[in-house]
């Protein structure tokens, strides 16, 4: 039997409209096992879940800011660049995956996009909405460690990690501010913001709000991630 298929939500330059990638996504999923596969950017749904249907996880990437429309909420002056095109697709690429209880890893945009498709709102701009004098917009190396998160010790993540105490990294400025339904929360920042989550009714729908992709190389904890989620791809 062959190697299982992550399907990986395309990055997307505005300036040079341009399609591109990290090679941490790609990396890591490649070396826990899979191959992954990088997705046209469209908001032709028909097409990008045409060729998710030969695909056996998602990965849902960082990037663009979530539209607040999305939300119902208007747009503040704070609220970075959207893409239309990421949210229509990876809109219905999360619904498909829910519906054939495909395994999800969300980073980044991808936990704050889940957030918000399972009833939740965000913070549109930390600095300017959330008080904190947590570093949450780091400068690079992005392998450093920004901030601690506590883990929930009744939680997958506790029981995969065999740990409540955790160094990450963190590079973004929206992040989750009411709770989507059905979402449970795994860990916390040391300011209190949601840092990580998973889906209380399907296998394996995790989602962090840190980059595992940036340091999953040196660093055993977010390596477990990768193998976590392409071990619930193989199931």
């Amino acid at each position: 039997m062959g190697k299982k298929i992550v399907a990986v939500v395309p990055l997307w330059d505005d300036e040079k409209e341009s399609i591109w990638m990290l090679p941490g996504y790609m990396n890591g999923i490649r070396e826990c096992g899979a191959i992954p596969i990088i997705l046209p950017l469209t908001s032709d749904t028909d097409d990008v879940l045409s060729a998710f249907e030969r695909c056996d996880g998602l990965l849902m990437t960082g990037g663009h800011d979530v539209s607040p429309t999305l939300y119902n909420e208007v747009p503040r002056y704070e609220c970075g660049v959207c893409c239309t095109e990421r949210d229509i697709m990876e809109s219905a690429l999360y619904r498909n995956a829910l519906d054939n209880n495909k395994p999800v890893l969300g980073i980044c945009r991808g936990i704050q996009l889940i957030n918000v498709l399972q009833g939740g709102t965000l913070y549109q701009d930390l600095p300017t909405e959330y008080s904190s004098n947590i570093e949450h917009h780091m400068n690079p190396p992005y392998t450093d460690i920004a901030h601690n998160v506590t883990v929930v010790k009744a939680s997958p993540l506790y029981n995969l990690l065999q740990t409540e105490h955790l160094g990450v990294n963190s590079y973004h400025h929206q992040a989750i501010k009411k709770l989507g339904d059905s979402l449970e929360i795994m860990a916390k920042s040391e300011d209190g913001l949601v840092e990580a989550v998973r889906h209380t009714e399907k296998s394996f729908v995790w989602a962090f709000q840190w980059h595992p992709e940036f340091d999953f190389h040196i660093n055993r904890n977010s390596r477990e991630i990768f193998n976590a989620f392409i071990k619930a791809i193989q199931v």
